[in-house]
């Protein structure tokens, strides 16, 4: 087994304070390694990164199509939105067009990213409640996919038959039996694979063709969907959602809990997956924007990257303290 190798590095001054270590993975669309760092073959629990591979039953068993869904509702069922207004709504829009209500989410309640959602149910004496949970989007395509197969209410069982279509689906395009898994956040089972896996699966989604058969189909448009609401799939000052921008939806990304972050890269066919080992997700955000700029896909220049890759570092005085650089071979 190879040790996790330094990633990103935060400095005070001159001095070296922290160094983040990690392994990331780049994988071609035959499922070999392009190029690692670290350990590839490591077990890891991708957590809100594998979301699109969680989303992919809601389009092949026919639910998506049979409830009129479109491209917003498959950007949302990746999602680890800030629960913002353009987020919460159209969530809601999405339960009010299945007949379902806040209740037969199985999430829980999570106070919202967003700071003025926060700050009016806080005015109002409102408690947050399951849709303002950043995982929403994909409990409104669990609960889509759970009404269509006839299946009852407790679709995160791990029995449940949406999750063992999740299970199915992730098995194959990681292209390994899963080891087990892990409950998220937002209660679902969350299943492990190793980096190699993960990689590989994000490169199906970056070679799926519309019309190469069902799973490459929903793929693609799961993808597609993602590049083209990048704002849905995360949120402003996120770094899902910038650096999407900042590439000009080339480049689809998603980030993880616990510091884990893909990258789909269509025009290469191209999957990317890391992980940073303590679990800190700045640390996870310098990396994958650092190979983003590796591979010539994003410019180290713009004021979105540089938000996360050799970004300034302020106090609460406004000072610059320090900056937040890329480490070892990401240098």
């Amino acid at each position: 087994m190879t040790n996790p190798v330094p990633m990103a590095e935060i400095w005070r001054g001159p001095i070296l304070e922290s160094v983040h270590m990690g392994h990331a993975v780049i994988c071609d669309d035959t499922g070999q390694i392009v190029q690692a760092w670290g350990d590839p073959e490591t077990t890891v629990l991708p957590r809100s990164s594998a979301k699109m591979i969680q989303a992919l039953p809601l389009l092949t068993s026919g639910a998506a199509a049979a409830n009129g869904l479109g491209t917003e509702h498959f950007a949302l069922a990746c999602a680890s939105h800030n629960a913002a207004a353009i987020h919460v709504g159209r969530v809601q829009a999405w339960l009010d067009h299945i007949g379902k209500t806040d209740d037969d989410f199985r999430c829980g309640p999570q106070e919202p990213r967003d700071l003025d959602i926060r700050d009016t149910l806080i005015r109002e004496g409102r408690a947050p409640c399951r849709i303002h949970n950043n995982c929403s989007g994909k409990h409104a395509g669990f609960l889509t996919l759970a009404d269509h197969l006839g299946a009852g209410p407790d679709y995160v069982d791990p029995d449940h038959p949406v999750q063992k279509a999740c299970k199915a689906a992730f098995e194959e395009v990681t292209g390994e039996d899963s080891p087990g898994f892990g409950i998220d956040g937002c209660s679902a089972p969350n299943f492990a694979t190793s980096l190699h896996g993960m990689a590989r699966a994000m490169a199906f989604f970056a070679a799926a063709r519309d019309g190469a058969g069902t799973q490459q189909s929903a793929a693609a448009t799961l993808r597609d969907a993602m590049t083209a609401c990048p704002e849905l799939v995360a949120g402003e000052g996120r770094a899902c959602t910038e650096l999407m921008r900042a590439m000009g939806g080339r480049v689809a990304l998603k980030t993880g809990a616990e510091a884990f972050f893909i990258a789909i890269i269509p025009e290469r066919k191209l999957g990317v997956a890391l992980k940073i080992t303590d679990g800190g997700t700045r640390g996870a955000e310098c990396a994958i924007a650092a190979i983003l700029v590796k591979l010539g896909l994003l410019d180290a220049d713009h004021p979105a990257t540089r938000k996360f890759l050799n970004a300034p570092i302020r106090n609460f005085a406004g000072l610059v303290t320090g900056a937040i650089r890329p480490a070892g071979a990401f240098a």
